[in-house]
Formats: C-alpha cells, structure tokens, sequence
C-alpha cells in the first residue's frame, strides 16, 4: 500500500474521474479530484501532490495550458490522459512537460502501474555522492538533484533518469530503443520520438552556449555522452 501519496486527478468525465479515485484510494494512496482547470491549478497550490493525472481536454483550458504552467514551478510527476491517438497531441504534451500519456478508453490497471513507475522514478536514489558532467554541471544522485553552475535545475524525473544514464555509461551510445527499455521500465507502446522529445527538453534546461551539448546526436544510431 502507498502511504502518504497525494494523487491529484483533472478530469471533466466524471465517471473516468470516480473509477480511477476508487482505483488509487484502494491502493492506498490519497486522492483529490478537479472537474475544470483552474480547480486543479487551486487544488495543486493548497495540496502539493506527488502526482498529477491530467485530461487534455477540459471546459475552460486545455492540459496543454495547465502542464505548461505546472511544470515551470514544479518538477511533479505528470501522466497525460487523451481521447485522442493523435500523436502530435502525445509529442506537444511531452514537450510540455508531460512525462507520460494514456489513450482512452484504458485499463485502470495500467494507469496505476504508470503511476506507480512514475512515483519510483521520482523517489530513485543512487549510492553515488555525486557525478560531474563537465566543469559547470553535477549530478547530486543524494538529493535528486542537477546543478549548473551551483543552482538547482529543475528536471522532471524522466529528464533525471535519461541524464543519470548517459552520466553514468560515458561514451557508450544508445539507440532510442534501448534508451525506451532502460528508462521507461514497463511495455512502453509510445511513439519512439519520445526518446528524442525528452532528449531536448534536457539540452534546453542544461545547454550553454559556451559549452558543447551535454548529450551529443550519434546520427542513424542514437545519443551519448562524452567520457572526461
């Protein structure tokens, strides 16, 4: 049982909305639901989730426009729901800041496996005190924790985890395949240029123009990180 979990759902359905509370209350973690967006955005400033569950679509503002706004403040999980296979839809949520997605119609079960992978990922910790990546750039596995030039960037945990892999296997390359299998560790049947939409979500939070890339293209292959 998840203890002391806080699940945050944003969903206009209410149907979708009461299976998937009774689903996570039954698993022991706590839950909070919103109908609209701005309910959510209310909810999530008074109740500090460990996680959100949101819907693209909703009465008065899309999930685009609350993932946008969610993730420039905080590094809080975020599992995207659509009505849509639309992946378009998929990739601008990722880019958003999304850190996974779901089609409906689902299975319950599924949702809360993603949901559990995603508070893992989130909690990881490494026995390491810390890794540097160049002169300016440290990984504080401790702490979860990324540093540019000594202040904390804020990296969504699948940012974190794609970081730490390439940090920790300097100058080996990997295929967007392998990446799938190591960072996302369920059956993942998403479209693979999410390997490439969080790859550049990291080099935009990490690049400095006085520095090469931190994860550098290997084109037809896939992507590394130079050793030291």
């Amino acid at each position: 049982m998840e203890i002391d979990r806080t699940i945050l759902i944003i969903e206009d359905e209410e149907s979708i909305l009461d299976i998937l509370a009774y689903a996570l209350r039954k698993e022991g973690f706590r839950v909070h639901g919103a109908a609209t967006g701005q309910q959510g955005l209310q909810l999530f400033d008074g109740i500090a989730p460990d996680l959100v569950i949101l819907d693209l679509m909703l009465p008065d503002m899309t999930g685009f426009d609350i993932c946008k706004r969610l993730t420039v403040t905080s590094n809080v999980p975020i599992l995207m729901l659509t009505a849509r296979d639309d992946v378009v839809d998929k990739i601008i949520g990722l880019e958003l800041g999304a850190d996974d997605y779901m089609t409906k119609p689902f299975d319950v079960r599924e949702v809360i496996a993603r949901v559990k992978v995603l508070l893992r990922r989130q909690q990881k910790v490494s026995l390491s005190s810390y890794i540097n990546i160049t002169d300016h750039i440290r990984i504080e596995p401790r702490s979860h924790t990324v540093l540019k030039d000594g202040q904390a960037v804020m990296l969504k945990p699948k940012e974190y985890e794609l970081l730490l892999l390439f940090a920790q296997n300097r100058n080996r390359v990997f295929s967007r395949e392998e990446i799938l299998d190591t960072v996302w560790d369920y059956a993942y049947d998403g479209d693979i240029r999410t390997v490439d939409v969080h790859v550049q979500r990291v080099r935009k939070k990490l690049n400095d123009p006085r520095y090469p890339s931190v994860i550098e293209t290997v084109f037809g292959v896939g992507y590394k990180m130079k050793g030291e």
